[in-house]
């Protein structure tokens, strides 16, 4: 992959404006380390007409590269070249489909980032569990619905009790996986359940 679209779709998949980013290498460059939004730009040398650049968000690595003097005096921006090509574009795509998807009907496995309004029509017996990290908790399963159909919501410790049947709920941050050949739906770990107040769905 071309240098210039490396970063132009780093700049859109970690939210940085693609000119920011640029300025940021440039002054990396001079100064050894600048931050950039979430992200920090280390100079770590150079071999022959390259400058080595280490990216990282907190203590995680996102990228190290190789790039060259004259990539980094180019007049303007060299990113913006890049930044309609198949692979922004794709990366967009499919995030958009995760956000915009706000009916049952719609999800498919693997969708992350899901936002949804439905209707809470059962509600099983919640049971003690041992999850895959040695930890006691305690799960159920709501059967939730809209106009598009039905799904099964994993519900974890306090999450059960904050719902009851027949209540509207607002999920933010869900994810649709595959349990047993079931297509169902959990909450991420930032995510959240609420109650909707007053609001009918018809399910």
């Amino acid at each position: 992959m071309p240098l210039g679209e490396y970063l132009a779709f780093l700049s859109v998949k970690r939210s940085v404006n693609p000119d920011t980013l640029f300025q940021a290498l440039v002054s990396a460059k001079e100064r050894e380390k600048v931050l950039c939004g979430s992200l920090s730009i280390e100079c770590r040398g150079r071999i022959r007409d390259e400058k080595i650049f280490l990216i990282m968000n907190g203590s995680t690595v996102v990228g190290q590269f190789r790039v060259s003097e004259s990539f980094l005096s180019e007049r303007g921006n060299p990113l913006r070249k890049f930044m309609d090509c198949d692979r922004i574009r794709r990366y967009l795509t499919r995030k958009a489909d995760a956000f915009q998807s706000s009916f049952i009907g719609g999800l498919r496995v693997g969708m992350k980032h899901v936002n949804l309004s439905a209707k809470v029509l059962e509600i099983s017996k919640s049971v003690s569990v041992f999850t895959r990290f040695g930890n006691s908790a305690v799960l159920a399963n709501a059967l939730i619905g809209d106009k598009t159909g039905t799904i099964k919501l994993t519900l974890w410790d306090a999450q059960i009790g904050s719902v009851s049947v027949g209540d509207v709920v607002q999920i933010r941050d869900a994810q649709a996986f595959a349990f047993r050949g079931e297509k169902q739906l959990r909450i991420g770990r930032k995510g959240t359940l609420s109650v909707e107040q007053e609001k009918a769905i018809t399910a």
